[in-house]
């Protein structure tokens, strides 16, 4: 499905070049793609990935909608994360009530240590936007941020629908917040599911697939939950 997205957001840039959305939207297929471990991030990849965000930026100055994908897909794949946080506080001062703007600032929350504000912007993304089809993602997003504050069950809780879909940031949090919770059965299960769907991931490979956490503790705590929860070294 992500691939043929690709696929249609490259046509409509044939079509029209100076469309800004397609080029943002194009960025982002890459960050999912990374965030699900279907591409590894090769220096093509992100070289892609970063010209497609930068021409959706010199296009799109005032399109809320084309900052906030293309800040999200620098700050993912590319690893910049500064530059992609700015361009989604950019977005947000343009148009507040874009959910997905709020849905990408929680996330970039997350990656730069502050939690709490991400579980506020994850709130009012699913505020804004409660049928959005990013909703679970959000709540995973949520139940990150949670982990981060070393609130275990309560990340659990929030991610529980995770173990029904083939999410895999859901999955992996899903894992590593049952295995710290206490919880080894529910992470048994959800690590299980994830290496199903990407036999290759390994605790020290957690790294290749997540977001770029600024603080190192997070990662490590990241780690340890899914060391616990049955994921190989």
């Amino acid at each position: 499905m992500n691939d043929e997205a690709l696929r249609l957001f490259n046509n409509a840039i044939e079509i029209d070049p100076d469309f800004a959305s397609a080029y943002a939207r194009a960025a982002s297929c890459y960050a999912y793609a990374k965030g699900n471990g279907w591409i590894s991030g090769t220096p093509s990849e992100i070289a892609e990935a970063t010209r497609l965000a930068q021409r959706a930026v010199e296009l799109g100055k005032d399109d809320a909608m084309a900052l906030a994908a293309s800040g999200w897909a620098l700050a993912h794949v590319v690893r910049d994360l500064e530059a992609g946080a700015g361009l989604i506080d950019r977005a947000l001062v343009l148009n507040s009530n874009l959910a997905e703007a709020w849905f990408y600032g929680g996330w970039a929350k997350n990656y730069l240590g502050e939690p709490e504000l991400a579980i506020e912007r994850f709130a009012r993304a699913m505020r804004l936007s409660p049928l959005d089809p990013r909703a679970s993602a959000a709540r995973a997003g949520t139940a990150h941020a949670h982990f981060f504050l070393g609130r275990y069950a309560e990340a659990a809780s929030w991610v529980a629908m995770a173990l029904q879909d083939n999410y895999q940031p859901g999955l992996r949090i899903a894992a590593a917040s049952n295995a710290m919770a206490g919880r080894p059965e529910q992470a048994r299960q959800a690590v299980a599911r994830v290496r199903q769907l990407n036999p290759t991931l390994c605790v020290s490979t957690l790294k290749d697939v997540v977001g770029p956490f600024r603080r190192a503790v997070d990662l490590s705590r990241f780690e340890e939950g899914l060391r616990r929860a049955g994921l190989p070294e």
